[in-house]
Order: structure tokens, then sequence, then C-alpha cells
């Protein structure tokens, strides 16, 4: 695309960025109809209600930073009169949005935002004009005063509204199986909606665990005690014998083939004899 004739007035040109970033707008929601896209791809985040999803564990201060204005998605202001893009939704935001825009055409200093960080994702706490003039500029970072929220579950920019509810199943997966981050990292599912009989899955083997045992464990220990001695091993042996499809992760792997496994032999154990079951009622 062509960058826009400037007049060198900045009000001028402030003007017709404002219009320009309008029509935009308006051409992408045509485009999303006909595509017949999500109808979510365009609504700003809602800092409240992600935070809510993804389970908020604390927050730490991390300064003045640049940052790259796509990673922007969000707002703790669902009123702004922004979509996801920092496009204006109307013409309310006009007079000052303009304002904005001049100044930048000026080269006029202006202070930094200021953002909650979440993953990769960002969301305006101060600041929605300058992030919406500074996009229709064409600029690709912004200073901002960043404030990290530390979650339970993770997210990238991606993350859409209608993500939220998966999201939440992970969370509540998150909090009845408590790995640690660098064993939860391997635990993941492709199909989020699957983490509650997942978790179902886990709670049973460690009932199982402490009846053998005969005493009493917590939930993390539970956990623990799953990962090292159930899931690690299970899943090498999955992947060696070629019951794990490559594009699988561990956990699609293992949540898959326990349940082909009982469904055949209504057994919990693992060997040879059974992954030879396996093999056989797959090529049948």
């Amino acid at each position: 695309m062509a960058p826009p004739l400037r007049t060198g007035l900045s009000g001028n040109d402030a003007q017709d960025d404002f219009l320009r970033v309008r029509r935009r707008r308006t051409l992408a929601r045509v485009g999303r109809v006909l595509a017949r896209e999500r109808g979510d791809v365009d609504l700003i985040l809602p800092f409240d209600e992600v935070v809510a999803a993804l389970g908020r564990t604390g927050e730490r201060d991390l300064g003045l930073q640049v940052v790259e204005l796509d990673t922007i998605v969000g707002t703790t202001d669902r009123l702004t009169g922004f979509d996801r893009q920092f496009r204006p939704t109307s013409s309310k935001v006009r007079a000052r949005w303009e304002r904005i825009a001049a100044a930048m055409h000026r080269g006029e200093p202006l202070p930094p935002i200021s953002v909650y960080r979440i993953g990769e994702a960002h969301f305006v706490r101060d600041g929605h004009h300058r992030v919406s003039a500074a996009r229709a500029l064409g600029w690709h970072d912004i200073d901002a005063y960043v404030t990290e929220i530390l979650t339970k579950v993770g997210a990238d920019r991606r993350l859409r509204l209608s993500d939220l509810p998966l999201k939440s199943h992970e969370r509540l997966f998150r909090e009845r199986v408590p790995l640690p981050p660098d064993q939860a990292r391997r635990v993941v599912l492709s199909d989020p909606g699957r983490y509650a009989s997942f978790a179902e899955g886990v709670e049973a083997w460690g009932f199982r665990h402490m009846q053998e045992r005969g005493e009493f464990l917590t939930r993390a220990e539970v956990a623990r005690g799953w990962f090292e001695h159930e899931f690690v091993p299970v899943v090498a042996m999955l992947r060696e014998a070629g019951l794990a499809g490559e594009r699988d992760t561990d956990a699609d792997a293992y949540e898959q083939v326990a349940g082909e496994r009982y469904e055949l032999t209504r057994s919990h154990a693992w060997s040879d004899e059974i992954l030879a079951e396996l093999k056989r009622s797959r090529r049948r």
C-alpha cells in the first residue's frame, strides 16, 4: 500500500489520517464478513476477563520498555472506542485523536503509555489514543511503562475473546494438577476441551497410587509422582512403539492411548503385551 500523501500541515494531515483509518476499519469489516471469519476477530480484549480466565498469580513492575504495537491487543477499559487494531470505532474520539496525531506529525515528545503484559499480549491502562495514532502513522513500537501480570495459563498475541472459555479449562487443569513450570510445559493438549477428563485421569491415578502406598499425598505430590512415574515413561514407550502421531503433543499421545488401553483391556497397567494389543487394534 502506497504511503499517504502529506500536506506538511500537521492538523490537516491528522484529519486525513483519522478518515483513512476509519475507512480501513470499514473495509476490513466488510472483508471479514465476506470471508466468514470469526466474529470476535476485531474485538479488543478485555483485561479483567482475560485475567479471570487465565488465573492471576502475581505481578511485577518491569519499568520503561519499548513495546511492539502489534502486541497491544487489549484494554482495561471496554468503552475506549477502539477495536483490536486500535482503529477508532466511532467519531467520538476524533478531536483528541487528531490532536495527538498532529503532535506526532510535528515530532513533539509524548509521555510513554502504560500497559499490562500477559504473556506476549499487552493491555492498555493509559494511552489508547496514542497507540491508535501511532499505528495509523506507521509506527512499529512505542515507549511504555510495563507491569507484567503472572498467570497460571499463558497467552500470546493471537488470543481472542472466544478462546477464554477454553483457557479456563486449562487453568482449572493446572489447579487440579499443580505441576512445576518446567513439567507443566510438557503437559499441553491440542484440544483444551479435554483438560477436564485429563485431570480426572490424573486424579484417578493418584487415588490408586495412594492406595498402593497406604498414605495420603497432596495434589502437588500426586502431580509430580504422576509426571515422573507415569507420564514421562509412558510417553517414551508410546513414541518408541509408534503409537504417537508426529504432530501429537506428549499429552495428546498419552491421553488418547490411555483411553484406548482401558477400552481394550480394562486395565490401567502398561506392558509390552498391552502395547502389542493396541497396535493390533489400530491395524484392524
